[in-house]
């Protein structure tokens, strides 16, 4: 007898992240640090394994080397049940060049399929932040027949520029148009000041997969990209349809942070995100055991509130010393704040040290960052734009072991 339906989960983590940067100087974006302890790639990763897709190929390209490192010491299945998460680098098989696009990088990758003949196929993004029950979109997916099932979230039409826009049919579930960062999107029918906005995660069926990537192969004037080329060559063909983000639901979840989704691909959204996990009552719930976000944090001690330290709304993870004064920030492991030193709405990565009687506030600081003793962050707002990066919206950054001057 048949089993449940055999689905082989790709994950899209090519991406070279400039916006980024300088975070994503020395690295790929889905391997840029997260809430203390994660990875980016650790949210997609969880959500497909929590949802029993435990056969999963990460699509690597660009700097990919702590991706690929992260994802094969971490991401460990159980090979006695056949099951992997594998990240795979782009292996030139056909020809001597990098991707084209996302849907080049399949493309490239149809051994992966060929190996494991699914009856499906999740094509997910590797950069968001969020929370989702696959198996409830695959199960809509089945239902009604589609050869892809693309998901949706509702978001302002002022905000939808960056992303692929949704148009429903009548039904709700058909696509009636896929526009790629429209300039001017239209708005949802009784909802005009809203859109439908892809969220980059798709399911196939494999067959559709399959032969849409063909025929996008043999068309001299595509990009070869899943949302700007492969949705609207099934849109146009009538088997595409939309899933609404905000009838999932996971276990364990809150009213406040149900449908939480975030595109973190600029600094000032990878800072705000942040801001969300800090609070007593967070928009986005870390803690929630009967949904885990997995990861590997290494073999260090608890963290440390030391004589004299002060800490309010921070997540503060293992392996950290604070002697100063720490608020409404985030530090990962290893992080070390000395006496008189004052860390506000920050995000601190790896082995920080921000030394005694600095102030740091409304920064992103990289791995191996070393604040001297006295130095001021985000203190002269023109003095900082002219050594650091410093986003739209003010959010300073620092890259990795960078100097601080």
């Amino acid at each position: 007898m048949r089993g449940r339906p055999s689905v082989l989960g790709i994950v899209l983590a090519g991406g070279a992240g400039k916006r980024l940067m300088p975070l994503t100087a020395d690295r790929a974006k889905p391997a840029v640090t997260f809430g203390g302890t994660y990875r980016l790639v650790d949210f997609v990763l969880s959500n497909l394994v929590n949802a029993g897709i435990l056969r999963v190929c990460v699509l690597t390209q660009y700097k990919s080397h702590s991706l690929d490192r992260h994802v094969s010491t971490t991401w460990r299945m159980s090979s006695l049940l056949g099951n992997y998460v594998t990240p795979v680098p782009a292996q030139q098989r056909l020809g001597p060049r990098w991707y084209l696009g996302s849907a080049d990088a399949i493309l490239q990758s149809l051994n992966l399929v060929y190996d494991e003949q699914p009856d499906y196929i999740a094509v997910f993004g590797a950069d968001h932040v969020y929370r989702m029950d696959p198996r409830q979109m695959l199960e809509q997916h089945i239902e009604h027949g589609a050869g892809v099932t693309v998901a949706g979230i509702r978001v302002p039409r002022s905000e939808a520029k960056g992303f692929g826009v949704i148009t429903p049919a009548s039904d709700g579930i058909q696509v009636e148009r896929f526009l790629e960062k429209p300039a001017d999107p239209p708005g949802l029918p009784g909802s005009p000041d809203e859109v439908f906005a892809s969220m980059g995660n798709y399911l196939f069926s494999t067959k559709t997969l399959l032969d849409a990537l063909q025929e996008d192969a043999e068309d001299p004037q595509s990009v070869h990209d899943m949302g700007g080329s492969i949705l609207p060559l099934l849109t146009g063909a009538g088997v595409a349809q939309v899933y609404d983000f905000g009838d999932n639901h996971v276990p364990g979840e809150t009213a406040r942070d149900h449908g939480y989704w975030r595109d973190v691909g600029t600094l000032d959204t990878y800072y705000d995100s942040h801001m969300d996990l800090i609070t007593d009552q967070p928009a986005f719930n870390l803690y929630n055991p009967q949904w885990p976000i997995y990861t590997h944090s290494g073999q260090l001690p608890p963290a440390k509130i030391a004589a004299g330290g002060i800490v309010g709304e921070s997540v503060i993870s293992p392996g950290c010393v604070v002697r100063g004064q720490v608020t409404r920030s985030v530090l990962s492991p290893g992080v070390v704040v000395d006496p008189g030193a004052v860390v506000q709405g920050s995000v601190l990565h790896d082995n920080v040290r921000i030394g005694r009687g600095a102030i740091v506030r409304g920064a992103v600081l990289d791995k191996n960052v070393d604040v001297p003793p006295g130095a001021t962050i985000g203190v002269n707002p023109d003095r900082d734009r002219e050594l650091y990066t410093v986003s739209a919206a003010g959010v300073i950054a620092l890259g990795k072991a960078q100097l601080v001057q």
